[in-house]
C-alpha cells in the first residue's frame, strides 16, 4: 500500500472524505483525561458512559461501541442471519458496494440487491425479492436494509415516510430492519427528524463516530439488550475485544456531545460549492441531490484521472465515488474560506 506523506496532506483542502478529520484540540483533552479499565470485562467506565448515552439518544435498549463502520454492519447482520440467508438492499448500498464481500466472507450470507432511485427502494421495489418461505431450494431472506444518509447516492436523505412504510413490510414478513445510519447525525440535522425517531423504526442501528463528528475511529451499534449481548461475543469473536479502550470512546463521546448541531455548517458548505460546480462550463450536478455533505458531480470534457491530478496539482483533494462520478464531502477540518479557495480551483480547472 503506497504510505502518504502526512505533512504534504496538511497543505492540500482536502475534501475526499469526511474521514479525515483530526481530533480537536478539546477532544484531545478528553481522551486524554479519560478513565479507562478492561472493556473486555466491561470495566471500562468511558466505553460504559459511551454505550448507555447513546443508546439514550438512540432510544435503544443498549449499545456498543466497534471499530468501524464496516464492523458495526456486519456484526448486526451476523446476529440478525444464520448462514444462506439473505439480505435484502438498494443496488447501491454500503454494505453491498464498499464492505469487502463481508457478509459472505464473515456470516456465509448474500445480498440481494434492488435498483433504487437516489438510494431509496420502495415496499413496491422490495416485496418480489422477498423469497417464499415455502422455497426450500432458495435463499432465506432474513433483513432488509436501508441507508441514511446514502452515500453513493451523495449523501441523500432517505424520506421518513418510506423508512416507514417498508418496515411495515418488514413486519409483514417477519424480518428484521436495519438501518446503516453511518450518517444518520446528517440526515437528522438537515431533516429536523430527531435520530431517536429515524432509530425506532429500525431492529439494528450502525452509525458512525468517525465521520463528520469528528472522532479518529469508532461506530456505535445498537437494538435491544439481547441482540447487544449477542453483538458483544461476535465483536469478541472477530478480533474486537478491547480493552484500555475508553482513551477511543471518550473522543466519541465528546463527539455526540459537541459536534452535532455544527453538522448544518457543513451543509451549507456542501451548497455554497455545489453551486460553483453548477455553474462550470465542464461539470455537470444534480443540485437536488445535495442534501447534506456530500457532492457527487460528473467532468464533461476531462477524465476523472485528469480531474483529480489537475486539482491536486492547485491544492485541492477530491475523490470518486461510484463509477464516473467525482465527489467531494465537507467537513470541520475545511473552513468557509478554504471552500471559497476550493470554488475557485474549481472554476480554474472546469471553465
Amino acid at each position: 500500500m503506497e504510505r502518504k506523506n502526512f505533512k504534504a496532506m496538511n497543505n492540500f483542502i482536502d475534501l475526499r472524505s469526511d474521514t479525515v478529520t483530526k481530533p480537536s484540540e478539546e477532544m484531545r483533552k478528553a481522551m486524554f483525561k479519560a478513565e479507562v479499565g478492561d472493556d473486555v470485562f466491561q470495566e471500562d467506565p468511558t466505553v460504559n458512559q459511551l454505550q448507555e448515552y447513546a443508546a439514550d439518544l438512540l432510544g435503544k435498549e443498549d449499545s456498543l461501541f466497534v471499530l468501524s463502520g464496516v464492523m458495526g454492519n456486519q456484526i448486526c447482520l451476523n446476529v440478525l442471519t444464520n448462514p444462506g440467508d439473505e439480505v435484502i438492499c438498494e443496488r447501491d448500498a454500503h454494505i453491498f458496494q464498499y464492505e469487502s464481500g463481508s457478509p459472505a466472507a464473515l456470516s456465509g450470507i448474500q445480498i440481494m440487491p434492488v435498483d433504487g432511485n437516489s438510494g431509496v427502494i420502495t415496499p413496491i421495489q422490495i416485496e418480489p425479492y422477498i423469497r417464499p418461505t415455502s422455497a426450500y431450494y432458495m435463499p432465506r431472506t432474513k433483513v432488509i436494509e436501508i441507508e441514511n444518509t446514502h452515500n453513493r447516492a451523495g449523501g441523500t436523505i432517505h424520506p421518513i415516510e418510506n423508512i416507514i412504510n417498508v418496515g411495515e413490510l418488514a413486519k409483514k414478513y417477519n424480518l428484521f430492519y436495519h438501518l446503516d445510519g453511518a450518517r444518520i447525525w446528517n440526515a437528522s440535522v438537515a431533516s429536523k427528524i430527531s435520530v431517536k425517531e429515524y432509530a425506532s423504526y429500525f431492529d439494528t442501528v450502525s452509525c458512525c463516530l468517525s465521520k463528520g463528528l469528528g472522532a479518529p475511529v469508532g461506530s456505535i451499534i445498537a437494538g435491544s439488550r439481547d441482540f447487544i449481548k449477542e453483538a458483544f461475543r461476535v465483536r469478541k469473536a472477530w478480533g474486537g475485544g478491547t480493552r484500555q479502550i475508553g482513551i477511543l470512546a471518550a473522543a466519541g463521546l465528546y463527539a455526540l456531545k459537541n459536534n452535532i448541531n455544527r453538522l448544518a455548517e457543513d451543509h451549507e458548505k456542501a451548497k455554497l460549492l455545489a453551486a460553483t460546480i453548477n455553474n462550470c462550463k465542464k461539470l455537470k450536478i444534480n443540485l437536488q441531490s445535495v442534501q447534506t455533505n456530500i457532492l457527487i458531480f460528473q467532468s464533461v470534457n476531462i477524465s476523472i484521472d485528469d480531474a483529480l491530478i489537475l486539482c491536486k496539482e492547485k491544492g485541492l483533494l477530491l475523490s470518486t465515488g461510484k463509477p464516473g462520478f467525482l465527489r467531494a464531502i465537507t467537513h470541520l477540518d475545511v473552513s468557509f474560506d478554504e471552500i471559497k479557495i476550493a470554488s475557485k480551483i474549481i472554476e480554474e480547472v472546469f471553465n
